[in-house]
């Protein structure tokens, strides 16, 4: 990743193209959001950048946009590849990429899981110039051989971490053996930069620039300051609902109260998670094997007081959670503070009752920190996340399959169909699939890629190394 490439100006709509004018006035836009200003003409120059941008800013429009400049109409071949984390944002990017190019002739297919092949088939054997996906069902698509990426023309990662959350990782690794030898200008749209996006940013991007919407560059050591309101009786339900939601890789969970400390351990520990407790009181044997599994990466959940914690060092700490607001108000810097570090961005996510709510906000107006509030994840939010985690999950497997175990599967198939139907046999379903995700749990969310400092030369070793690599798909098809 590099700074050293000049800065490029921002740029207004009435100094785009006729055709990207033409796009924003059917989206009805009357000026171009800041993400898309600052952000197109890296596009536009084909340069890999790492976009810091939430959900909402406009980022779809950004990297939609210059397609209308970049890909050949002519050419009916996927051109542009835009991955993203849910089967939902796939429809509403696929829309919006139907209604901002569409009309200049350029067509889209959305590819995701949990639904039929026939459709996507259908749809890419049209020519489609722009795919939208989840990884997983790229993935498939590729080793079904009905879609291929030799004409690609522009890579985009939308929303990384949470696509990285929702266990595509290994899918992203696989997709890069397809990419062409090529160099393919790169994007990787990004809310947070934890340590897992910074890593596969390195796997898919070429010295890349970031890009800030206050700065020059991104600051990836800022923390993302995430507020929760919730009732007094419901945080530790709440709790499990977040986590569910943010899947973090690792989280430090910090409580007031040892008492406190050992409820929440044992609350998580009930729903399945890797949790573990950290307290002044505990033995020093018992403490010694919690820092153990701490050290060596083995404990994802470690819940403690701020006595407790002090002079533990997780460098590779995803998110802080404040199951309540400190009683200090420089204790919340200190507690935040342990995610974000080593060039890497975190989250620190507060849960507030309507009393604490008032301290929190007095904090955060005293050390100038932006707090941002989102609602409490309902159960049907949960339910859909955790689907679509499932079915992502599912898939893959399946796909590791060897074809004989494939083909003695297919023996439950009308068991399968008759449990599915029948109302009162559907809880044997729930079960097996809740047996199956409580055990993804406990496996690390994210395997992160080893990320060295390479000489020149090096550089050029690897990229050798990888175009190697991307031919062997089509030789083992062969074979």
């Amino acid at each position: 990743m590099s700074n050293s490439f000049e800065t490029l100006s921002d740029v207004t709509l009435q100094e785009l193209s006729p055709a990207m004018q033409d796009a924003v006035a059917r989206a009805a836009w009357t000026d171009l959001m800041p993400v898309q200003s600052r952000t197109i003409p890296y596009l536009l120059a084909k340069r890999d950048v790492m976009i810091q941008a939430r959900t909402g800013s406009g980022k779809t429009g950004a990297y939609l946009l210059p397609l209308l400049e970049i890909l050949q109409v002519s050419k009916q071949q996927c051109q542009a590849l835009i991955m993203v984390p849910t089967r939902e944002l796939a429809r509403q990017v696929s829309q919006e990429a139907d209604l901002l190019c569409g009309p200049a002739g350029l067509r889209t297919a959305a590819v995701y899981g949990g639904v039929g092949y026939g459709p996507q088939i259908e749809a890419l054997k049209r020519g489609s110039h722009i795919v939208v996906g989840t990884p997983g069902r790229v993935l498939d698509h590729l080793l079904r051989g009905t879609l291929t990426l030799d004409s690609l023309a522009m890579l985009i990662f939308d929303e990384a971490d949470r696509m990285l959350s929702m266990g595509f990782y290994p899918d992203m690794i696989k997709i890069q053996s397809y990419l062409p030898a090529r160099k393919v200008p790169s994007s990787l749209f990004s809310a947070t930069f934890p340590s897992f996006v910074m890593a596969t940013a390195g796997e898919f991007l070429h010295d890349p620039q970031f890009i800030s919407l206050s700065e020059g560059q991104v600051h990836v050591a800022d923390t993302e300051h995430i507020v929760y309101t919730v009732a007094g009786m419901d945080k530790d339900r709440s709790l499990v609902r977040i986590i569910e939601i943010e899947n973090p890789a690792s989280a430090l969970i910090f409580c007031n109260t040892k008492a406190e400390v050992h409820y929440v351990t044992v609350v998580l520990q009930q729903f399945g998670y890797d949790a573990d407790e950290l307290t002044s009181d505990l033995p020093q044997s018992a403490r010694e094997h919690v820092l153990m599994r701490l050290r060596k990466g083995a404990l994802r959940f470690l819940v403690a007081t701020d006595v407790a914690a002090r002079g533990i060092d997780i460098p590779e700490l995803s998110h802080v959670i404040l199951y309540e607001p400190p009683d200090e108000s420089e204790a919340y810097i200190h507690r935040a503070g342990r995610t974000g570090r080593a060039g890497a961005s975190g989250i620190a996510i507060s849960l507030v009752n309507t009393v604490e709510k008032f301290t929190l906000d007095r904090i955060g107006k005293r050390f100038g920190i932006d707090l941002h509030e989102r609602p409490v994840p309902t159960d049907e939010d949960v339910q859909t996340v955790v689907a679509e985690r499932v079915i992502a999950l599912l898939e893959a497997r399946l796909r590791e399959r060897e074809k004989r175990l494939v083909e003695r599967s297919l023996r439950f198939v009308p068991l399968g169909r008759a449990l599915a139907e029948n109302e009162d046999e559907s809880a044997i379903i729930a079960m097996l699939l809740d047996d199956f995700y409580q055990k993804s749990l406990h496996a690390p969310a994210f395997v992160l890629p080893e990320i060295e400092q390479k000489s020149p030369s090096d550089k050029s070793r690897t990229s050798r190394n990888r175009s190697s690599r991307r031919k062997r798909p089509t030789q083992r098809r062969r074979n």
